[in-house]
């Protein structure tokens, strides 16, 4: 189930207009309007991608009188963040690794007289 979690999140994460207004809402929460100013799109796409994000669980959007805001949800984000650490961690030991073994060859293939240089 978790995985199924990560792919609505990460498929939420794939479009570049709703990882703006993620941006935008780490800086605090923003109504409808606000969040579009910046986009060349109508309200009623704005509102289907705060859907979407707010399906995600990256979003929560709530009702005073006539407003309604947007405010971000970082629990969902930490999850994203965790599995790909999984990842980094794995990525950055293989080059460790790899650059070891590449300095190893480098000095075995070194002449004579190029260790005595150095």
């Amino acid at each position: 189930m978790a995985s199924d979690r990560l792919s609505i999140i990460f498929a939420a994460l794939a479009d570049p207009t709703r990882r703006a207004i993620l941006a935008r809402l780490a800086e605090g929460d923003a109504t409808v309007s606000e969040l579009a100013e910046p986009f060349t799109i109508s309200l009623p796409a704005i509102s289907r991608h705060l859907k979407v994000l707010e399906q995600a669980g990256l979003i929560s959007r709530s009702r005073t009188a006539q407003w309604r805001s947007s405010s971000l949800n970082p629990g969902p984000l930490q999850e994203a963040t965790a599995w790909m650490e999984r990842y980094r961690q794995f990525w950055d030991t293989s080059f460790e690794r790899l650059d070891a073994h590449l300095r190893h060859v480098q000095q075995a293939q070194s002449t004579p007289a190029d260790q005595q240089q150095q």
